[in-house]
């Protein structure tokens, strides 16, 4: 997708710029694809803000993605290629032989008209998702299981995408796109290709109400507050105190490692951080 740019009628027109939509199917979402989203504002079923600086924002429709990409088998075509205003990526709605029709991540290259299938016997193609096991190695993947059967959770973001490696018994050497290489099962599954809308990573937003727009509300620094109410706070003119950045419940911002040690870290191979 290409980035438009607009004429600087403004000051918040001026570094604005925003997605061409070109390439994106001109029909409506489809209805029984589509749940409510309930906005939270950052609250937690106690009614307690959980995630600080959010609220408002528009009006949103869930697409419901099929992630675990499990019509092994079963010849299916890209109906059509759609926006979704949940996720970075755009999504392709898929007519399999069936008449089943699902929503997957759409990948890079994707095409109205184009056939995606899944399992392993799937050719190794574009939007096709299959088992590790039958990818070469070397291949570029995306929407990458952790578990087995789980769903995708790695590289599902627009412009992201793994390397395979290689592969030794049962497992797979891939390199996140944080850098980071990990073993996977072989049995995990993963799409063929990179996502796609890769130049999500060059819109500016350009003026402050547009992030209102995304649901996200003003940040106060700690420095302006009072000092019951941050680290920070207090002080004649602007001053921190000499204490180190910190949340306003203490915890060090800048460099702390917080990552607490889990089982699964006899599965990295190589950190993104050296």
């Amino acid at each position: 997708m290409a980035i438009k740019k607009y004429k600087p009628t403004s000051p918040g027109r001026r570094f604005m710029s925003v997605r061409s939509f070109d390439g994106l199917s001109d029909k409506k979402p489809e209805k029984r694809l589509l749940k409510a989203k309930k906005q939270r504002a950052g609250r937690d079923g106690q009614g307690r803000i959980s995630v600080r600086h959010r609220g408002g924002g528009s009006r949103r429709k869930i697409r419901i993605v099929d992630l675990k990409r499990a019509k092994d088998g079963v010849p299916g075509r890209v109906a059509a290629l759609e926006y979704d205003p949940n996720r970075s990526a755009d999504v392709a709605l898929v007519v399999y032989a069936d008449g089943d029709k699902r929503y997957v991540i759409a990948n890079q290259g994707m095409k109205v008209g184009d056939d995606v299938n899944a399992g392993a016997g799937a050719e190794a193609k574009v939007g096709s998702a299959m088992p590790l096991r039958n990818i070469p190695a070397g291949t570029v993947v995306s929407c990458v299981e952790l578990k087995p059967g789980k769903g995708a959770q790695i590289a599902r973001a627009a412009g992201t995408y793994c390397t395979l490696l290689a592969k030794e018994g049962d497992v797979g050497h891939v390199r996140l796109p944080s850098g980071e290489v990990r073993l996977f099962s072989l049995a995990c599954r993963a799409t063929v290709g990179e996502i796609g809308n890769a130049d999500h990573a060059n819109i500016r937003i350009g003026k402050a109400g547009r992030n209102r727009h995304l649901g996200f509300r003003p940040t106060v620094r700690g420095v302006a507050m009072n000092p019951n109410d941050h680290p920070h706070g207090g002080g004649e003119g602007k001053s921190k105190g000499g204490n180190h950045p910190q949340s306003p419940w203490g915890w060090l911002t800048k460099g702390a490692r917080t990552r607490k040690k889990k089982h699964s870290d006899k599965y990295i191979v190589s950190r993104r951080k050296k």
